[in-house]
């Protein structure tokens, strides 16, 4: 069956990321949860793994919402990656209720920053946009209609 998932990646803070998310949709994490650096099997031409990045996170995934994989690995400089954090990839979501939407949108900003307060849009949505405290940008949409 077709799926569509967020890949994210951060410098070495996957886990407390992972950890986080679980916190505010709750879930368990895909298979045996957190695969590190250090359980991947060498390959050939492939330069030997530091100590210090043998723990780290190579592949975690969680479904949020009941309908939306969030996976994540870790991509330190040490093994050659250059990240940019954040302005690369933003999650929209959807709950539906406003109930919801707001909790949602008060635990993914907290410690982070608000771009847009949560607030009634043009398009007749419910909708707010924030930086997470690891640099993760999210929209939270509700279509709900706010009670008469």
């Amino acid at each position: 069956m077709a799926a569509v998932s967020t890949y994210l990646n951060f410098e070495r803070d996957t886990e407390a990321a992972f950890l986080f998310y679980r916190s505010v949709f709750g879930g368990e994490f895909f298979g045996d949860g957190f695969m590190r650096m250090g359980d991947v099997p060498p390959q050939e031409g492939m330069p030997p793994l530091a100590d210090e990045d043998k723990n780290l996170v190579m592949h975690v995934e969680l479904k949020i919402l009941g309908v939306h994989n969030l996976m994540g690995t870790d991509s330190p400089e040490s093994m050659g990656f250059q990240l940019n954090k954040g302005n690369n990839v933003s999650i929209n979501l959807q709950p539906d209720t406003r109930k919801e939407t707001k909790r949602l949108f008060d635990a993914l900003s907290e410690g982070g920053k608000v771009t847009m307060d949560l607030q009634e849009m043009f398009w007749g949505d419910y909708f707010g946009s924030c930086f997470d405290k690891f640099g993760v940008q999210w929209m939270v949409n509700c279509g709900e209609k706010p009670a008469p």
